[in-house]
């Protein structure tokens, strides 16, 4: 069951409750990110009359949420990013939006539908909207090149390839020990690193990891972020200067996906980011129509 927020509480928070209503039936919008252009999108989704679900890490991790005052929101002046985000979530989640607290690993697009797994879950949906806000960390050396190669962003989807393999689990996100614990389980061996410095190597697939300038030999690396770049999730995703490249309509180079926010490039404004939220959302609600 979903817990509401209380009209005191304001603390944002996503609360992951009964998946059987998602998994038994295609979503029309799957919203990646629970800001201020995630929320915007979904409440504009539920407003449209279609069915939404965003799915984001703990906002309270957010910088937003930890802003003692935002001075330059219309109509809220001096509102904290706590308070704030609150408001945002509590409005999304009455329109009937589900909220779902999980890290987004993989994107798979089908015919006419994609699916999105976070943790040891899959939904599915007619579009997809970007909001994951900007990317902060940077690729190490052979992760693109060898990504399906060896390299993978989700531990319950791939792990059951490497089983009786020795593989390396990149943790630098709060979950990511229980993937680490789940490729141990499945009969992985396991080698947990947590340094920045590292190297992936392998021509055709991965053959080992440098790890401040250690090499350690394997099969597989699990790199367990808490989120992961747009372009790495969704092949043929067109990127300008690190972030993803949009028309005036919020739409990306990939027919059903929209972005909106951050994630789409300065100016850093919360009105900008809540404005194309609503874009993306009327644009993936024409998208499903036609």
């Amino acid at each position: 069951m979903k817990r509401k927020l209380k009209a005191a509480d304001t603390r944002p928070r996503v609360e992951a409750h009964d998946k059987r209503d998602l998994t038994e039936h295609m979503l029309d919008i799957i919203i990646i990110g629970g800001g201020p252009a995630g929320l915007s999108a979904a409440i504009t989704a539920r407003q449209r009359g279609k069915t939404a679900a965003v799915i984001s890490n703990d906002s309270s991790k957010s910088g937003l949420y930890k802003a003692k005052e935002i001075g330059n929101y219309p109509g809220f002046p001096a509102i904290s990013g706590a308070e704030l985000l609150g408001k945002l979530i509590a409005h999304a989640g009455g329109m009937g939006a589900e909220l779902i607290s999980g890290r987004v690993s993989t994107v798979m697009p089908g015919d006419r539908e994609f699916h999105i797994g976070y943790g040891s879950e899959i939904l599915a949906a007619k579009s997809l909207i970007l909001a994951t806000g900007v990317a902060q960390s940077s690729l190490f050396p052979g992760e693109e090149e060898l990504l399906g190669r060896g390299v993978s962003y989700c531990a319950t989807c791939d792990g059951m390839l490497y089983r009786g393999k020795r593989v390396c689990a990149l943790c630098y996100s709060p979950e990511s020990g229980e993937e680490a614990e789940h490729l141990a389980s499945i009969g992985c061996e396991v080698i947990r690193l947590s340094t920045k410095n590292i190297r992936i190597n392998g021509d055709d697939r991965v053959t080992s990891v440098t790890a401040d300038g250690a090499d350690i030999a394997c099969e597989g690396v699990f790199i367990l972020r808490k989120a992961i770049a747009p372009n790495m999730l969704i092949t043929g995703l067109k990127m300008e200067k690190g972030h993803v490249s949009v028309n005036s309509s919020g739409e990306t180079s990939v027919p059903g996906v929209f972005a909106a926010g951050d994630c789409t490039g300065a100016p850093y404004q919360i009105a900008r980011a809540v404005g194309q939220g609503l874009v993306a959302a009327l644009s993936a609600d024409d998208y499903i129509t036609k």
